[in-house]
C-alpha cells in the first residue's frame, strides 16, 4: 500500500516546542518510528513536512495523481480554520484519509476543539501521541485489507 502522511506548521519543532504537550521525542523520531512501521508491514510509506498552507495543498493535490492509496495527515494549527486544506482533501476521493493529532484537541483551548478538515477525512484520532500516526496506518492498513 502506498501512504502519504503529511504533517503541517510547527511539526518540524517536535522535541522542542511544548514538550508537556506535545512530548520530548524530535521529529527525526517520528521518522524512524514510521518508516520501521513501513518496513514491518510491507508499505511505502512518504512524510512530506511544510509550514506552508499552499505546499501542503499541492502535496494533497500531487497524490491523486501519483496513485497514493492512503493519506494521514496532521494539519497542525489549519486544523481550525483552513478550509482551503478541507476542501484539497474533500476533492481527493480515490483515497482514505486520517487526521491525526499528537494531543487531545477535544481537551484544550476552545479554538482548538473544532477541526474544518476533520469532515473532509475519514477517521480522526487524536491523544495518542505520536502513536496516533502508527493507528493511522493500522486503520488504512485494515481498511485495504477488508475492501
Amino acid at each position: 500500500m502506498k501512504i502519504l502522511i503529511i504533517n503541517g506548521p510547527n511539526l518540524n519543532f517536535l522535541g522542542i516546542r511544548e514538550k508537556d504537550i506535545y512530548g520530548t521525542k524530535d521529529y527525526n523520531a517520528l521518522l524512524q518510528m514510521i518508516a520501521e512501521k513501513g518496513e514491518r508491514e510491507h508499505c511505502e510509506i512518504e512524510v512530506f513536512q511544510s509550514n506552508h498552507e499552499g505546499a501542503l495543498i499541492d502535496r494533497i493535490q500531487d497524490a491523486y495523481f501519483d496513485k497514493t492509496e492512503g493519506l494521514i495527515i496532521n494539519p497542525g494549527a489549519y486544523t481550525h480554520y483552513s478550509y482551503a486544506l478541507h476542501d484539497a482533501l474533500a476533492s481527493v476521493t480515490t483515497m482514505k484519509k486520517v487526521e491525526v493529532h499528537i494531543s487531545d484537541i477535544t481537551a484544550r483551548e476552545e479554538f482548538r476543539k473544532i477541526s474544518v478538515t476533520a469532515p473532509a477525512c475519514d477517521k480522526q484520532i487524536c491523544g495518542e501521541g505520536l502513536d496516533g500516526y502508527l493507528s493511522a496506518i493500522d486503520f488504512l492498513l485494515n481498511f485495504k485489507e477488508n475492501s
